[in-house]
């Protein structure tokens, strides 16, 4: 029988997850878990390539983070949880691995090259924003983390992590490293209420898995639906139409969208009619989680307690790979 295989995964703790990371990730996690040795980060430090003036926002939501998870099902005795700024041998392996990468290969990086455009640094792009993935692949190596789960846009920082396992297990005639595959989600990404493609934290567009059942329906009652669909009678469009993309994510009863789509188009039905439906089929989705997430937040030392013992757990898994790696270059002194 092989060896269980490992994932590596995480979040930067930049604020509470949203129904974005829900069916893009967290239900995906709560499934590896029964079966692969999971790893689950707390990325604070690569939080604070863009928020280094606030780590207060950062600190401030750890736990709020870890709340969500424990909500959704992801098990602290099946998962282990960890920050990844208490781990000191990931910063120790990224120092190493940056021999292994020059700065042209950096600003090549599409996903860098992508989100330095969007942030607008231009030349002002600092040295921790563009050497990230060199830290991603510490992250990941760290724990032989064979699988990563990521979107496509991250597909360049897998290639990116694999080219410098080849090239220090090829320099040193190793192999220790290993190679990470992608694990690309079967839901790709979940568009906010806005309309817009990607539902984001500090973008303004977002139903977090916190937000009261009064807040969620407020959110519902501004999606973007049919700009064209003025009166009730009017035919509509479903296409593009945010209210009907996230009835097929998260409706259950197929025939009653299924007739409400078929009445939106021909005419007849009211965009409030249809928000109020959606509104009623998240919070009947989310008020298991807001139970389990309260119950947890009332001892927040037991949320702290859950990822010290993860955290500790994961330098120890660190702490080894360090000691193959020190081996391999000959930095074992005494």
């Amino acid at each position: 029988m092989s060896a269980q295989k490992t994932i590596l995964t995480g979040d930067r703790p930049t604020g509470p997850l949203h129904l974005g990371h829900y069916v893009g990730s967290l239900l995906n996690r709560v499934e590896l878990q029964k079966s692969y040795k999971q790893f689950v980060m707390l990325a604070d430090i690569q939080a604070l390539t863009d928020n280094v003036d606030n780590p207060q926002k950062i600190r401030t939501n750890v736990c709020e983070v870890v709340l969500d998870y424990l909500a959704v099902g992801i098990d602290p005795s099946k998962t282990t949880i960890f920050l990844q700024s208490m781990i000191p041998e990931i910063a120790e392996l990224a120092t190493l691995y940056l021999n292994f990468v020059t700065l042209s290969r950096l600003k090549r990086n599409p996903t860098v090259k992508t989100e330095i455009q969007q942030k607008g640094y231009g030349d002002a792009v600092t040295v921790g924003f563009l050497t990230y993935p060199v830290h991603q692949a510490a992250d990941i190596t760290i724990f032989k983390g064979n699988l990563v789960p990521v979107g496509e846009d991250q597909l360049p920082m897998i290639e990116q992590t694999n080219e410098i396992v080849r090239a220090f297990n090829r320099t040193y005639n190793t192999n220790v490293l290993v190679e990470a595959e992608a694990l690309i989600p079967r839901f790709a990404r979940l568009p906010g209420i806005d309309g817009k493609a990607k539902m984001g934290k500090s973008l303004g567009n977002a139903i977090f898995l916190s937000d009261s059942a009064d807040v969620l329906s407020k959110k519902v009652m501004q999606m973007y639906t049919d700009p064209d669909h003025v009166r009730v009678e009017d035919p509509g469009k479903i296409e593009g139409n945010t209210v009907f993309t996230y009835l097929d994510v998260f409706g259950t009863d197929i025939i009653t969208i299924a007739q409400m789509k078929e009445q939106y188009q021909k005419g007849g039905l009211g965009d409030v009619k249809v928000k109020r439906y959606l509104a009623e089929v998240l919070n009947t989705l989310l008020e298991p989680l807001r139970q389990r997430r309260a119950e947890y937040a009332k001892d927040p030392q037991a949320v702290m307690q859950i990822i010290r013992t993860g955290t500790e757990h994961a330098r120890e898994v660190a702490a080894h790979t360090m000691m193959e790696v020190r081996q391999a270059i000959g930095l074992n002194y005494w």
